[in-house]
């Protein structure tokens, strides 16, 4: 997946935001205040790092050679996806909606209420 493809699917997420917080060469991901996503456009090839279960982190890293653990994230909880063609299109995109859905879900209830109202 090239970089415009793997933007726009990240931004196709509900209440997905964007921005450079980081300088030009670290594009973040947030939903409702709290990254799901860093795209690290300095490295090639691409490298994204996303938020995953801690024992599914672990599986994913056994599995595809290019899954690692989060590049200055808790290695626990967040992998880097280097995108070099070892892992399928659709297996990122499920890397990803996980992403997002471990960050959702973890929003106060309040904050999901005010997402969903705009």
């Amino acid at each position: 997946m090239d970089y415009k493809n793997l933007q726009q699917y990240l931004e196709s997420k509900p209440f997905s935001t964007n921005d450079f917080p980081f300088g030009p060469d670290v594009h973040v991901f947030r939903v409702g205040g709290k990254m799901f996503a860093l795209i690290s456009l300095k490295e090639t090839p691409l490298r994204v790092n996303l938020k995953c279960d801690p024992d599914e982190a672990a599986a994913l890293r056994d599995i595809f050679k290019s899954v690692i653990p989060g590049y200055h994230m808790n290695k626990q909880h967040w992998n880097t996806v280097i995108l070099d063609g070892d892992v399928p299109v659709g297996e990122l995109e499920r890397m990803i909606d996980n992403s997002y859905k471990l960050i959702y879900q973890s929003l106060p209830k309040s904050k999901i209420e005010s997402l969903e109202k705009s």
